[in-house]
């Protein structure tokens, strides 16, 4: 099993050190050919107008082919956005893997930010979540599982193979984020049909 890291903005060694932790074999993805043979691959956060670099070199196209095959994608904050399928306000690039809308930078600014701690169905509680600039989910599909709510917005889902999370868990020390996203791959990986 080998999960890739979109290395085109965002704490992608911080992912990486995370998916480690958790005995998973992780590396950075930045091209299209990068993106063959991974078992799942995570978006970080951070800018989300570095977005617009996905556009270069197909590698957007590639994205949303292996999302609609099924490939296990974990999103973080603008990984989220990208995932999402409706963004709020301003069009964005994205890949539309998971039936939810989201607002951008719903938490406030920057000087905004803060540190809390969740319930998260699934995982457990007292789960540490760091906001900064977080995105929110405005609205959730009928087969989108809401797993954490921050003041009863829903700020972690999932469907499917799909898992996203306004917060950063790469920022704590805490690991049962990814190990939960490494559980999806494997399952994942599991009902794959032998040819």
């Amino acid at each position: 099993m080998t999960v890739g890291v979109l290395g085109l903005q965002g704490d992608v060694r911080e992912h990486l050190a995370a998916l480690s932790r958790c005995g998973i074999e992780a590396r950075v993805v930045r091209r299209v050919e990068e993106t063959q043979d991974l078992s799942g691959l995570v978006l970080p956060g951070g800018e989300s107008t570095a977005i617009s670099l996905l556009g270069q070199g197909g590698l957007l196209e590639t994205l949303r082919q292996h999302a609609a095959a099924g490939l296990p994608m974990f999103g973080t904050c603008a990984g989220m956005i990208l995932l999402a399928a409706k963004i709020e306000g301003a069009a964005a690039p994205h890949i539309g893997a998971i039936d939810i809308t989201v607002a951008r930078n719903a938490s406030g600014r920057q000087v905004d930010s803060f540190e809390t701690v969740l319930a998260v169905e699934g995982i457990g509680d007292a789960v540490p979540a760091v906001f900064i600039r977080a995105p929110y989910i405005t609205r959730v599909g009928q087969d989108v599982v809401v797993l954490a709510r921050y003041h009863d917005v829903p700020v972690m889902a999932r469907q499917g193979n799909v898992l996203v999370a306004s917060f950063h868990p790469e920022l704590t020390t805490d690991t049962r984020i990814h190990r939960y996203f490494g559980e999806i791959v494997e399952r994942s990986e599991l009902e794959v049909p032998s040819s």
